[in-house]
């Protein structure tokens, strides 16, 4: 199987059945575009090219750039892109309009994968081996050559090196690491033991960028192989060790410090000058003088000449800020139900038009109780189904859709939607129903009698309270709709108290150290290749029910906590997924899992997630009228910013 050179983005609207299928889908307005030079650039390079301060155009990308027709038409250069981000820890919101630059990525409509950094790719030896050549002539945002070395690197000295980091799984199959060969400069081979079906889904998600995200002759001086004098940098730069300095440095795939750094090199569309750093008020990256995509007439990409990111500090300034007409594009943090009217009432005061944004399944809020809780009393009650049965029986779903969702939405515990191909009855629909008197029934039948407080008693004889940790400023209607959940869960006498925290130590509690007794997250998934299907298999660090058990998974047994053998079924399956190169025995696999996730009924879900919305300025051409919404789609970097531009 091959790709070819030129992808191009399209108007989206296509369904993802396609894909879930395994079929390519016609991108609508498709069209073959012959390799042609670079002849066009933006005036302030043309300036510096005059000046003698850079290359010409035709060298700075290569003699392979990729070309792109643009969605509408070709654009014009200038001007910057605002784009708010929300607090401290909303680097994602960077990554997202930046764009993951890996080997490859996915199409505008998320129905297949497609040359990125690679111009072609060839996957053979029934799913073992894949081949990827490189783009000649591409260079890094400083100039340097991008060649299959930096590939090696990435892979020899950064994801296999286990002295930085335990190698992720998604370059694993069968519980062995991929192997790298440097075939010549613009050639790089991966072989893998075991066939591994979603590996290109994988490298087009957001945390697929590995292979080719750090530059060899930048980021190896922070490392001891290839620095003598490695010490006197790590205390030149008050850093604890080489590891901690690299990151410091040249960042990793979503910490903050990988925005935080103005001298490290990408291939992004666009490069920092103002930092993503403690304090900063907001982030200013432009244009890659060296980026290696050009229109079908021959100009270099991106028309916009810069980013510019201001840092609000809650969701509220960021709608008020929309409405005053100094955000051009809006989609992540906003698109909560009840932002909508003010923000409809408010579209020609802020000259702005609304676009669809729609996930293929799944929940907006999702609740996990942690089944490996640290607390050995709640862990004993968390892990009765009947208990969790119970609360879920215990909530008037419906009642709280009508008060918190503005009547929005349809009761609904996880999974892809009814008209999905992963669609799955049983996970999604069973213990809808609000059912108090059920609910009460079946914790009575766990002994969990009521004090003179009304409040259930665990066996040890203490209150059956939990908290439930929630970042308040994600979705505004977590916490509204937790507060129903804690009236409805005290009536079968369950005491709940919400546990409202910033984003970061949210994580810190629940993702890593293991401290929270229940979390709050979503759950939008379709189960594709490369979308983890972490609430119903323990495989990302948003598996909050069992953090222990993913961390178990990922070591191969040699850290976190060996899971029940109906999970340990479930990984087994998921792996054994991951390598079918078949769509329809992959999904076979996922339904599986899903089969044994429905017995276990280990989280909980609300309702359906809902078809959202983004807002662009009226004069900003080539954004789609509707887009996927999705973490593994990036949801809009696949659109391809770089192309969208200023009709004024």
């Amino acid at each position: 199987m091959e790709r070819g050179t030129n992808n191009v983005p399209v108007r989206s609207g296509r369904g993802l059945a396609g894909l879930m299928l395994g079929v390519a889908i016609t991108p609508l307005m498709a069209l073959s575009v012959v390799a042609q030079e670079a002849t066009g650039e933006a005036p302030t390079l043309a300036e510096k090219v005059a000046a003698g301060e850079l290359p010409p155009v035709s060298e700075r990308v290569g003699s392979a750039p990729e070309v792109v027709q643009p969605l509408d038409s070709v654009g014009t250069y200038g001007g910057a892109l605002r784009t708010g981000l929300r607090g401290s820890s909303d680097h994602n919101g960077i990554l997202r309009v930046v764009g993951p630059q890996g080997l490859v990525r996915w199409d505008p409509q998320y129905t297949e994968v497609v040359p990125n950094l690679a111009r072609s790719f060839e996957v053979s030896d029934e799913g073992r081996t894949f081949t990827f050549h490189l783009r000649e002539g591409m260079k890094w945002s400083d100039g340097t050559p991008f060649t299959a070395d930096d590939v090696m690197f990435n892979v020899a000295d950064v994801i296999l090196n286990n002295e930085f980091a335990p190698t992720p799984a998604r370059y694993t199959a069968g519980g062995e690491p991929l192997k790298a060969e440097k075939i010549d400069d613009y050639t790089v081979k991966f072989s893998f033991t075991q066939p591994y079906g979603d590996f290109l889904a994988e490298l087009a998600a957001p945390l697929g960028q590995n292979p080719v995200l750090y530059s060899k002759k930048y980021c190896s001086q922070f490392m001891p192989k290839y620095n003598d004098d490695i010490d006197a940098l790590i205390e030149a730069e008050n850093a604890a060790d080489w590891q901690n300095l690299f990151l410091q440095k040249c960042g990793d795939l979503e910490i903050p410090a990988r925005w935080g750094n103005p001298d490290r090199p990408t291939m992004d569309p666009w490069i920092v000058t103002e930092p993503y750093t403690g304090g900063a008020t907001r982030v200013v990256m432009e244009r890659n003088p060296y980026f290696w995509q050009i229109d079908t007439e021959g100009n270099q990409l991106p028309y916009i000449d810069e980013l510019v990111m201001p840092i609000g500090a809650d969701t509220e300034s960021l709608i008020l800020a929309i409405i005053g007409g100094r955000i051009d594009y809006g989609l992540r943090h906003i698109d909560a139900a009840a932002n909508r009217p003010v923000l409809a009432e408010n579209r020609e005061a802020g000259d702005y038009r609304f676009f669809a944004a729609e996930s293929p399944g799944g929940s907006n809020m999702i609740f996990d109780l942690n089944l490996t809780s640290k607390n050995p009393e709640l862990r004993k009650v968390f892990n009765e189904k009947d208990f969790r049965v119970a609360l879920s029986l215990g909530l008037d779903r419906q009642a709280i859709i009508d008060t918190v969702m503005l009547g929005e939405g349809e009761p609904w515990q996880q999974g892809p939607f009814e008209d999905h191909p992963n669609f799955h009855e049983q996970l999604s629909t069973q213990y809808l129903e609000h059912d108090p008197a059920k609910a009460n029934e079946l914790l009575d039948g766990l002994g969990l009698e009521r004090g003179s407080d009304g409040v259930r008693r665990l066996p040890n004889g203490e209150p059956l309270t939990f908290k439930v940790d929630v970042i308040p400023t994600f979705d505004p209607t977590w916490v509204d709709a937790l507060q129903l959940f804690e009236q409805q869960w005290a009536e079968i006498g369950v005491d709940m108290e919400i546990n409202a925290m910033e984003r970061t130590f949210f994580y810190q509690r629940t993702s890593e150290s293991n401290d929270h007794d229940a979390a709050i997250w979503n759950a939008t998934s379709s189960w594709v290749p490369g979308q983890l299907p972490h609430q119903i298999v323990p495989v990302s660090h948003d598996s909050r029910y069992g953090i222990p058990w993913k961390e178990w998974y990922e070591s191969g047994g040699e850290r976190g906590e060996e899971p029940p053998a109906n999970v340990k079924k479930r990984l087994e399956l998921y792996d054994q997924a991951r390598g079918l190169a078949d769509p329809e025995q992959r999904r076979a696999k996922i339904l599986e899992i899903a089969s044994i996730a429905a017995e276990e009924f280990e989280v909980f879900g609300l309702s359906k997630a809902l078809p959202t919305y983004g807002i662009v300025k009226n004069g900003l051409r080539n954004v789609p009228e509707a887009m996927p919404r999705s973490w593994a789609y990036a949801t809009p970097s696949p659109t391809l910013l770089q192309t969208w531009y200023w009709a004024d």
